[in-house]
């Protein structure tokens, strides 16, 4: 746990720096005001991410929107472990079950789920480069923006 934390606390820090130099500042502004927006929402903000922290999804896109918009890791960090301390507990109570059944695992390795858990990845990481969050938020109208690359 304590190495996730420490990883996403780096990628926190330095994806700023990525995405200053790879996205136009259009794109940057635009998530910049979602993380402002996250953050007016205090303890709401909060329960969002540990319920996202809680989901089977992978929570790097969570950091990212986090780098990108400038919010200190710590603003994120603590509501993460809450959820994936919850998570993991979970997930290990489940490691009994796999461990009983490592054969029937291993000939399902590409399954449904891990092909479904992959695209909404993909997904997740998709809907926050390329739609407008500014003009979806103050405007309510759904736009996406394509020439977000430098």
């Amino acid at each position: 746990m304590a190495g996730s934390i420490l990883g996403r606390y780096i990628l926190t820090l330095y994806i700023p720096f990525i995405s200053d130099k790879y996205f136009k500042p259009a794109k940057n502004e635009d998530i910049m005001f979602l993380g402002k927006k996250l953050k007016e929402k205090g303890w709401k903000s909060q329960l969002v991410i540990i319920a996202y922290s809680l989901l089977p999804l992978p929570t790097t896109p969570l950091f990212v929107a986090g780098g990108m918009s400038k919010i200190s890791p710590l603003y994120i960090i603590p509501a993460f472990f809450v959820g994936k301390f919850i998570s993991d507990t979970i997930a290990l109570s489940f490691g009994k079950f796999a461990s009983e059944n490592i054969e029937t695992i291993e000939n399902h390795i590409i399954s449904w789920q891990s092909i479904s858990g992959f695209l909404a990845s993909l997904l997740l990481l998709f809907a926050l480069i390329f739609i407008d969050w500014r003009t979806l938020i103050q405007k309510k109208k759904f736009l996406l923006k394509f020439k977000v690359f430098k």
